[in-house]
């Protein structure tokens, strides 16, 4: 039998179906899409946290409405009979400033935080702190003014609330503590004693201040703890840092300064203090500040501080720079500390 004659279509056969199954490379199509990179696929992942709707102005603190109403400035007793007072946590800014005698009297700024329960004990007033309170646009809160404040506040018609002479129906006293330490009020009285006398009770020019990022970094020296004595030992002031809280705890004469009614920590976010020159009036102590030239002053914030000034313009707060530029503040509360020139402003700081 010829094997070739058959072979050669049976082999010819036999690849045709092979040829097929295996196939020929088939040509690879270039994938022209681009990769997300890492850090896109995290972005994604990570919502960007919201900006808030609102800050407060003073506080730079977020808010879901935007604050109008007035200020309210009150001045609160520092005596050591008045310790511990009512309320200091629940102002936006405050000023401790000396009075006569080498007392200190507290200024509390209060608008865009929760309302407390009651503000207090509170005091009399002076010229000085008349500028302060009215620098925030604010109702000015007291009880009794020296001599030149009450000129002030009557030939100039000062939006005032008295307890002595014209709204003594806001306020109340404390019958468990000796007078005079024992004059308090609220914000709910307080708004209402203004509006009685038609003072106006929202305000949406308040001035404001600049803020940093919680998560910026900041700048300044590392120190945690600053210590301040304005004349007499017994008004001796510290503030110090806390890293878990990022405020700083206030202590006055070595022990943590609470609030009375709740017994929480008086705390901070930012301590201004600044240098002053003071002048002495007459022969029971009465002093003049001068809260227009601008001098020396130290920023405590994040556990640092910063070497600058403050400066004062025309209608405004006291505010912080260096460099003549002003320091953002962190978000909360600032204590601002006002200490003599003399002899020097170093005089009155010990930084730990």
């Amino acid at each position: 039998m010829n094997f070739t004659k058959h072979a050669v279509p049976l082999i010819l056969f036999l690849c045709l179906l092979v040829i097929p199954a295996c196939g020929s490379p088939k040509e690879e199509v270039p994938d022209t899409s681009t990769p997300l990179a890492t850090e896109d696929i995290q972005e994604e992942l990570i919502p960007t946290p919201a900006k808030p709707a609102y800050i407060a102005p003073l506080t730079g603190l977020p808010l879901e409405e935007p604050v109008v109403r007035r200020p309210i400035a009150v001045m609160i007793n520092n005596a050591p009979a008045a310790r511990p007072q009512s309320g200091l946590g629940g102002a936006d800014i405050v000023y401790e400033v000396l009075a006569e005698g080498g007392v200190t009297r507290l200024i509390a700024i209060y608008q865009g935080k929760e309302e407390v329960t009651r503000i207090g004990p509170i005091r009399s007033i002076r010229p000085y702190m008349i500028d302060l309170g009215e620098s925030y646009h604010g109702v000015l809160v007291h009880a009794g003014a020296s001599n030149d404040a009450y000129a002030i506040l009557q030939r100039q018609h000062k939006d005032d609330l008295d307890e002595i002479s014209n709204a003594g129906a806001y306020f109340w006293r404390d019958k468990t503590r000796k007078a005079p330490h024992n004059l308090y009020s609220n914000l709910e009285k307080l708004m209402e004693g203004a509006a009685k006398r038609n003072y106006a009770v929202e305000d949406t020019e308040v001035p404001s201040y600049t803020f940093r990022e919680e998560d910026d970094p900041g700048q300044g020296n590392p120190t945690n703890k600053v210590e301040i004595k304005f004349l007499l030992d017994n008004y001796r002031v510290a503030y110090e840092y806390d890293p878990e809280t990022k405020l700083y705890n206030r202590f006055v004469n070595g022990e943590l300064h609470k609030d009375l009614d709740t017994g929480e920590r008086i705390t901070t976010t930012n301590v201004v203090i600044m240098g002053a020159d003071h002048k002495v009036l007459d022969d029971v102590g009465r002093l003049s500040v001068d809260l227009e030239l601008g001098g020396e002053a130290l920023l405590f914030q994040h556990g640092k501080v910063i070497e600058g000034s403050w400066i004062r313009k025309s209608n405004d707060v006291i505010r912080f720079v260096k460099d003549n530029i002003e320091v953002p503040f962190y978000p909360g509360t600032t204590f601002f500390n006002i200490v003599p020139n003399s002899p020097d402003f170093s005089s009155h700081i010990e930084i730990q």
